[in-house]
């Protein structure tokens, strides 16, 4: 019989694991990665966002042209999330920032919060079912991206709705030239 630690452990395992999936849909739709974000659910999942109910694979096929269009770059934010394991099956609430940075360089910003029930099938971690609750939405006023100035920035610091992201890069490695403004 599980210590009462090993039982806290292996629940801190699970809701480990079920932030990681809830991170791999973000990262998904963000870098426009496909297969990172149907990672995030099994294949009989559902999901219903704004006027979308269907499967993730259909709301990918909804979602991303809808944002290609509309946006140069888009950041899911995940903010805090409560889950309630309850053996193979979790309900999880997250609340969430989603920030566009549109192709006119306006800005969109809108919060809710994604609803979940995830199911643990052969020791993995996936969403059955998400409700997506949007709460608020504005369009605050852009201003320009700090640094872009900086001539050698785009070795390094350019975002990329792709695997050409900074973020793929293993190892990561710094192709600039060192330099230390202060010292100036």
């Amino acid at each position: 019989m599980a210590t009462d630690r090993e039982r806290r452990l292996d629940e801190l395992l699970d809701k480990q694991d079920i932030h990681e999936c809830l991170a791999r849909f973000s990262r998904g739709m963000d870098r426009f990665d496909r297969d990172i974000y149907l990672s995030a659910f099994w294949e009989d999942a559902q999901m219903a966002a704004g006027p979308f109910v269907g499967s993730a694979a259909d709301c990918w096929d909804w979602a991303v042209p809808m944002h290609e269009a509309g946006q140069i770059l888009t950041h899911h934010a995940l903010l805090q999330t409560m889950i309630d394991l309850d053996g193979d099956t979790a309900h999880a609430e997250t609340y969430y920032q989603f920030i566009g940075r549109n192709r006119d360089e306006s800005l969109w910003i809108a919060g809710g919060r994604y609803i979940d029930r995830l199911e643990k099938r052969e020791s993995v971690w996936k969403i059955a079912l998400r409700t997506n609750v949007i709460e608020w939405s504005c369009a605050p006023p852009p201003m320009p991206i700090p640094f872009a100035d900086v001539p050698d920035i785009a070795e390094n610091g350019v975002s990329s709705r792709s695997r050409q992201d900074p973020s793929y890069q293993r190892p990561l490695v710094n192709r600039r030239a060192p330099n230390n403004p202060a010292k100036a």
